[in-house]
């Protein structure tokens, strides 16, 4: 297996567990907060979605999925439009209230874009600089992995908190 076939078949797992924590889920469940700062379901998949995008974007050196798809209007949240959720208060959190449909819908095409991109890379592709400013350097294999571990986490803590929602009665 190619080094691009292990990671999409990384890739195509997240797709799995964050379509298990959203699909079927009202605004209710994917709202719900276990605390008052704890981030929602809704925010956790929109956030993993917008690094994801952010990210392989700049790898390919193009726009973002959010901006050309014209999912900032369909979202039409009160962030700055580049928002990918890093830093944000639970304000801001609670801000995201999106619906399973439109969460899944984003991160499908998101996701789909990269599948795309790994689709087109060689094995000798992964160790290009992608980020000098570092120490070492970020090679893309690094970049893609990095990627995948944060949507990972997120999803995971997307998918617990479908769970605490549930014992919630909701």
């Amino acid at each position: 297996m190619l080094s691009n076939e292990v990671l999409g078949e990384a890739f195509s797992r997240v797709r799995g567990v964050v379509h298990s924590a959203v699909d079927d889920a009202s605004v209710g469940v994917l709202t719900h907060r276990a605390d008052a700062e704890a981030n929602t379901i809704a925010w956790l998949v929109w956030h993993l979605s917008r690094v994801q995008d952010d990210h392989v974007a700049e790898l390919l050196g193009e726009e973002q999925v959010w901006n050309s798809g014209g999912w900032a209007e369909r979202f039409d949240l009160p962030f700055e439009p580049r928002a990918t959720g890093y830093g944000q208060s639970a304000d801001e959190v609670a801000a995201l209230r999106a619906g399973a449909e439109l969460l899944g819908l984003y991160y499908d095409a998101v996701h789909a874009r990269t599948m795309a991109y790994l689709g087109t890379l060689r094995d000798e592709d992964f160790d290009r600089i992608v980020d000098p400013s570092w120490n070492p350097p970020v090679t893309l294999a690094v970049r893609l992995v990095s990627i995948l571990a944060d949507d990972l986490q997120h999803a995971g803590q997307a998918s617990y908190a479908r769970g605490l929602a549930k014992r919630a009665g909701l």
